[in-house]
């Protein structure tokens, strides 16, 4: 996809058993598309976005969201590239559609669009989304490989407790009180048992809201071998009209006292884009790589707000990016902000056992351990999709399990 006024699509058929492609959306349909889907999502800086996304929004009714699905299925569903796949699926034929959306359409959630209304794409195809060329293609890149990989420690970081910044604050818990009967507790202790966690813990809960995992313990982890890396906490995307993707940020507990490229809040110091790239190139007298510093494992979750949001810049050199250029093969992010478990309870009147956000944690992190975690993830998707249909719970809405897409460089 191209932006230039209009949307230019392309698509083409890897095996040949179709004809190629070519599409063109004006730009009159695309901005009204895309404002709507906007309109639905949560807005956590906006007074009454959060809430509203979960109660008013058109994501938070079956009704509402049905509507949106079909409307951005045809904005952004070429019909010729439709009816094909609809032969395919009446044959019982799964393909699998890589997506390389431009900058403007980067947070459309392509499994979820209906080109029929009982029908969606992830009902008739897996998706995943194209990793850039230029940089799955750079000359420095190194990917490792997760069959050669696979078998290495599990390195997660969970909920960290950021320095200078109280669990209540802008910056604090995502996940809530932790207690053993929690999903992400029973996930835990599976790693643990079978001695693949980094950071090893005798007690599950002592895994999350740690103040140790900054950037120079995630160095030497990673350093001493990784196969994925699991991290849950906050992101701080770049503003697209910035021009500044590289500015995007993970938040561990550094302090102010780390060296790195983005500025300090209060008494933090988080791990930029930037950082992963460039490592201490200016910062130190012997200056190392951000790949050197950080080699970074085949499979990468980043379960955070917008994680996944270098997508929207045409220079994308954000997260998903740094993460691709380190090492990974295979990057599952967020396109939007996600609502917390408490959210979803206090603000949308989800039963207190219900856990949306950790479920898809789980789901991940299942996904990223098996041969083909596309098809898998998207399987999870399906199922979610059921539910919502069925019941049509707030805990069910497309809000968090639409939210994630998978970045594939193999």
């Amino acid at each position: 996809m191209a932006d230039a006024g209009d949307l230019y699509l392309t698509w083409r058929w890897v095996d040949g058993s179709a004809p190629a492609g070519v599409g063109v959306v004006p730009e009159e349909q695309v901005e009204a598309a895309v404002r709507r889907f906007t309109a639905a999502l949560p807005a956590p800086g906006t007074e009454g976005g959060l809430e509203s996304a979960l109660t008013t929004g058109e994501l938070a009714s079956c009704e509402g969201e049905n509507a949106l699905a079909q409307q951005l299925s045809a904005t952004f569903l070429p019909y010729k590239l439709a009816v094909r796949l609809h032969e395919l699926y009446v044959q019982g034929v799964r393909p699998l559609i890589r997506i390389q959306p431009s900058p403007r359409v980067a947070q459309i959630p392509w499994e979820l669009i209906a080109p029929d209304p009982d029908l969606r794409l992830v009902d008739i195809a897996d998706v995943s989304v194209l990793a850039p060329p230029g940089i799955v293609h750079a000359p420095a890149r190194v990917a490792r490989s997760w069959s050669e990989t696979r078998t290495l420690p599990v390195v997660a970081i969970l909920d960290p407790r950021i320095p200078g910044f109280r669990a209540d604050s802008a910056l604090g818990s995502v996940l809530g009180r932790m207690d053993s009967a929690a999903p992400l507790a029973a996930l835990v202790a599976e790693h643990s048992s079978k001695r693949r966690l980094v950071p090893v813990v005798d007690d599950p809960l002592t895994a999350f809201r740690r103040t140790d995992v900054d950037r120079d313990w995630l160095g030497e982890v990673l350093r001493a071998g990784a196969s994925r890396l699991l991290y849950v906490g906050h992101v701080t995307a770049a503003p697209p009209a910035s021009g500044q993707s590289e500015s995007a940020t993970m938040h561990l507990a550094c302090t102010a006292e780390t060296h790195g490229f983005a500025p300090v809040q209060r008494n933090h110091r988080p791990l930029s884009a930037r950082d992963l790239l460039l490592g201490t190139h200016t910062l130190t007298d012997d200056p190392r790589s951000g790949p050197q510093l950080w080699p970074i494992p085949s499979r990468v979750a980043l379960i955070a707000c917008e994680s996944g949001g270098d997508l929207r810049f045409g220079e994308a050199l954000g997260l998903i990016a740094a993460m691709l250029t380190g090492g990974a093969e295979l990057v599952t992010a967020g396109r939007w902000p996600l609502p917390t478990d408490l959210a979803f309870q206090r603000l949308g009147g989800a039963p207190p056992e219900s856990r949306p956000l950790q479920d898809a944690v789980c789901a991940i992190d299942a996904a990223h351990e098996q041969p083909d975690p596309v098809a898998v993830l998207n399987q999870w998707q399906r199922t979610r999709l059921a539910a919502w249909r069925k019941g049509g719970l707030i805990e069910d809405s497309p809000l968090v399990w639409a939210a994630f897409a998978t970045v594939d460089a193999r």
